[in-house]
């Protein structure tokens, strides 16, 4: 086998999608994409480590081959809960995790509400906004948050999802996206992230509505650092120094862990698993021993 194997399972009657690089004999190794993401960005990762462990590599749902929420149900709770039901049904645990931005998050979740079933986590930058921009949102008082969130949402309702012309108009918006990436990672990401539409045009397959993700009144930033707290195995936080993502241990967030490291990995922005692929490798290769 050469590629992966696309495989489903059921959460919250959610038709789900995962990857499966096989190896079933190797320790489990889940692999956690980001917003508006898709599994397939974790091949390169999956390549290298597929001979050592048993490589499983979900669609959240909302993106890449899932269902799509009804009702837009894209809380981080609701996302955990899925992959906890993935983790169950394949029974993957003791698992190791490697997760991006809002898989980061994910994975941390779980690994604190669920640590007897965790063996590491390598979270990139899955710490969500810094204390410096939560400080300026919890300055805007929550009523008036609702109803900006509740109109953002009304707006989004009427929007389409963007139609590419051609193949190759996707893949120029991914470049614009991501400048870091190389032109064979641009094409690869976009041919397993878009989908064509009936008319020859091309659209992304992942639900417009993850991008408001779950409202104004999900989980609070002090009930996710008591969920980190909980968190029983290691934990290697990465950071691209190009990235929008702050500093763990400069702003502190780091010490709500009970064992963690960070590491800063120059000229990578948010995704240093492709911007700087065997910087990233060495550092997690080096962690997971």
């Amino acid at each position: 086998m050469h590629g992966p194997t696309s495989q489903f399972y059921f959460s919250q009657n959610l038709r789900l999608h995962y990857v499966d690089w096989g190896n079933e004999n190797a320790p489990p190794l889940l692999l956690i994409h980001g917003g508006r993401d898709h599994c397939r960005n974790w091949d390169w990762v999956a390549e290298r480590l597929r001979s050592r462990y048993h490589i499983v590599a979900p669609d959240l749902r909302g993106h890449g081959d899932s269902d799509h929420a009804a009702g837009g149900g894209y809380n981080e709770i609701n996302y955990v809960y899925d992959i906890a039901q993935l983790v169950l049904q394949k029974r993957m645990a003791p698992v190791t995790i490697i997760a991006h931005s809002l898989g980061g998050s994910i994975a941390l979740l779980y690994a604190g509400l669920f640590p007897e079933t965790v063996k590491k986590v390598v979270a990139i930058e899955g710490l969500g906004p810094s204390p410096a921009m939560l400080k300026r949102v919890r300055e805007t008082p929550i009523a008036e948050r609702m109803r900006k969130w509740i109109e953002e949402k009304r707006a989004l309702a009427a929007r389409l999802p963007r139609r590419y012309a051609t193949i190759e108009d996707a893949i120029a918006r991914m470049t614009e996206e991501n400048k870091h990436l190389t032109a064979e990672q641009a094409r690869h990401l976009t041919i397993h992230g878009a989908i064509q539409n009936e008319d020859g045009t091309w659209s992304w397959k992942f639900d417009n509505a993850v991008r408001l993700g779950g409202g104004p009144t999900g989980l609070p930033a002090e009930a996710q650092r008591q969920i980190w707290e909980k968190i029983a195995t290691p934990v290697l936080l990465l950071r691209g120094t190009e990235s929008w993502a702050s500093d763990p241990v400069a702003d502190g967030r780091i010490e709500h862990f009970r064992d963690a490291r960070l590491v800063n990995i120059e000229g990578a922005g948010h995704w240093s698993h492709h911007d700087r692929f065997e910087v990233f490798m060495e550092a997690v290769e080096k962690f997971l021993g």
